[in-house]
C-alpha cells in the first residue's frame, strides 16, 4: 500500500473560461458562422442539441452565454412546446416536450423566425376559404368588435 502513496498524481485545473469545456465553445463558433450565413446569404440552419454530446454542464453554459431574449412563445400540440430568441437576436431555441413532460427534442433554429411558428401555406389557404365563408354569413364567423 506504501508503493500508491508514492505514484505522483497530477491535477489539472479546469478552463479559465466556463464555456470552454468540452462542446460549448465549438459550438458557438458554428453558431457564429451560421449566424452570418443568414446575415450574408439569408440562409438559416438549424443545430439538434440532443444530438450534440454535451459534457457535464456544457448544455447550462450553453444557454447562460447566449442568455435569454424578449420574445418567446408556447405552444401546445401533443405535448408543450417552448420557443425562445436567445439574447442574441435571430438565435433561437425550440424545445419539444411530450404529454408525460419529457423533452423529446431540443433545437436550436439560427433563422429571422422558427420554421413552427410560421404559418403553413395550406393553413393559410384554409384560413382564407373560413373568413371569405364568414363574411359571406357573418352569423358563422366571429363577430367584429367581440
Amino acid at each position: 500500500m506504501n508503493a500508491l502513496k508514492s505514484i505522483p498524481v497530477l491535477v489539472e485545473a479546469p478552463a479559465t473560461r466556463d464555456f470552454c469545456y468540452q462542446n460549448t465553445l465549438p459550438l458557438l463558433h458554428e453558431i457564429s458562422h451560421a449566424l452570418r450565413r443568414l446575415q450574408q446569404e439569408q440562409l438559416p440552419t438549424t443545430i439538434d442539441l440532443n444530438a450534440i454530446p454535451f459534457g457535464p454542464g456544457d448544455e447550462q453554459r450553453l444557454l447562460e452565454f447566449l442568455g435569454r431574449g424578449e420574445v418567446s412563445a408556447h405552444l401546445e400540440a401533443l405535448g408543450n412546446s417552448s420557443v425562445w430568441e436567445s439574447g442574441y437576436p435571430g438565435i433561437w431555441f425550440i424545445e419539444h416536450r411530450n404529454e408525460s413532460g419529457e423533452r423529446v427534442a431540443f433545437q436550436m433554429e439560427i433563422t429571422t423566425l422558427p420554421a413552427i411558428l410560421a404559418t403553413h401555406p395550406d393553413d393559410i389557404a384554409e384560413s382564407l376559404s373560413s373568413l371569405q365563408k364568414a363574411l359571406e354569413n357573418p352569423s358563422l364567423g366571429h363577430r367584429i368588435g367581440d
